[in-house]
């Protein structure tokens, strides 16, 4: 299995926690990634998202975190590589506001200031993004609301001599924090050290066992 594979697999297995966009994005098999994206990030903001992803998920005393199964060079390749241009704007959108926040509240740059206020920036950022979602997903639920009203008081056959009639349903926005949450999930957890070490790797497995009873606190195979 390759990394894409892999990716694609731990996608399906967690995809309920993923974001619409990122789920879009890898099921349509990374054929459509936004144009001239080789300088999409600076290496300032290549820097930034390492950071951010060892902040969302960080060394702890059973299992490295992010900086070391080098998530955040995984990140920047699949928001150049995959990502369609809309997300990517929104992701460097996010940065420069992160960069931006870090300058205002604590008058240095995201990189200069301590694990403590990077969490509370991000906190935030994530509390606006679960908002966001909300607002978005009730403004989207009141549209196909009334979609369903209209096609409702229209005859079939004027459904089907007018196409247009019956409209697609909205598209979500991409989100920033999601996006970099959804990648720091994949790429942790398609890493060596995450296969190893936060799963319970078995290198040569044996028999295949369905009933197999699980210890309290013991870690999933991969």
């Amino acid at each position: 299995m390759d990394r894409r594979d892999a990716v694609k697999s731990v996608a399906f297995l967690i995809g309920g926690a993923l974001s619409a966009t990122t789920i879009a994005t890898l099921f349509d098999s990374c054929t459509q990634p936004g144009k001239n994206s080789e300088n999409l990030f600076t290496e300032d903001q290549e820097k930034l998202v390492t950071e951010i992803a060892d902040i969302i998920l960080p060394t702890t005393a059973k299992s490295p975190g992010a900086k070391a199964a080098a998530v955040g060079p995984f990140i920047t390749m699949m928001i150049k590589d995959c990502y369609p241009e809309e997300a990517q704007k929104a992701f460097v959108k996010g940065l420069e506001a992160l960069e931006e926040s870090a300058k205002k509240d604590y008058s240095k740059s995201f990189l200069e200031i301590g694990v403590k206020e990077r969490e509370i920036l991000l906190r935030k950022v994530r509390e606006a993004t679960i908002s966001s979602q909300k607002k978005e997903s009730e403004e989207i639920a009141e549209a196909q609301k009334l979609e369903e009203t209209k096609a409702q008081q229209q005859s079939a056959k004027e459904n089907m001599d007018n196409p247009m009639a019956m409209k697609e349903k909205p598209a979500k926005k991409p989100q920033f924090f999601a996006i970099a949450r959804d990648l720091t999930i994949l790429g942790f957890f398609t890493s060596e050290i995450g296969a190893t070490k936060a799963y319970e790797y078995i290198a040569i497995p044996g028999k295949y066992d369905g009933d197999y009873k699980m210890k309290p606190g013991q870690r999933l195979f991969v």
